[in-house]
């Protein structure tokens, strides 16, 4: 437990934007999840919200083609899906248009303070997970790598796989953490909650929800 689960339940849907001009008012404070096709963005974003139908999920690579927003009950809080990258079964032209407007969004949202980057445990450090990586660097962008379906591993390969992927973090000079993630066990679901409460700053908002209830 951690004292901004309640802040994470009150999770709703806004809106799915296909670019940047159309996603809400580059306001407050948002956090984005990235990630290659089927490395658990949805199930993780529906663990972390303890919402089973907040985000998206399918077996089919790639269906999240739109960059879909979700707000917290605070002032101007936000959490952002990003389309996935990698095999989608979708033509050519149209995973250019939607990574064109995913890196569109990167570059330009004023109010993205950090992007949770997912990937699957067994698979890290692909090629678009270093791409993200190099453009974190370049842009002094905070960086939180969830290594899902930790489940998946036992224990020690499991924290062999985190400690490689913080020492490529430390070479590439990212400003990045890393962590063990399971959809399936809420395995680091509190480490996640802490880690965007800091981003988000929503310590503010828990001090004064205690002092409303006093």
């Amino acid at each position: 437990m951690t004292p901004f689960d309640p802040i994470f339940h009150s999770a709703y849907f806004i809106k799915s934007a296909e670019k940047l001009s159309q996603c809400p008012i580059d306001q407050g404070l948002e956090v984005a999840f990235a990630g290659r096709s089927n490395a658990g963005k949805s199930t993780a974003l529906n663990t972390l919200t303890d919402q089973k139908k907040l985000a998206r999920t399918s077996k089919t690579p790639g269906r999240t083609q739109l960059i879909n927003c979700f707000g917290l009950n605070v002032d101007e809080r936000r959490l952002i899906d990003l389309p996935g990258y990698g095999f989608a079964k979708v033509p050519v032209a149209m995973k250019v248009n939607w990574q064109a407007h995913m890196q569109d969004y990167l570059m330009n949202r004023r109010s993205l303070v950090g992007f949770v980057l997912v990937m699957d445990i067994r698979h890290p450090l692909k090629e678009f997970d270093e791409l993200m990586l190099d453009w974190a660097q370049a842009n002094q962008m905070p960086v939180h790598v969830l290594l899902t379906k930790s489940d998946k591993l036992k224990r020690g390969p499991a924290k062999s796989t985190m400690l490689q992927v913080q020492k490529n973090l430390n070479e590439r000079g990212v400003i990045g953490t890393v962590q063990t993630f399971s959809g399936l066990s809420s395995d680091g679901l509190d480490t996640l909650r802490n880690k965007l409460g800091e981003w988000l700053d929503l310590s503010q908002f828990t001090k004064e929800a205690k002092e409303a209830q006093q």
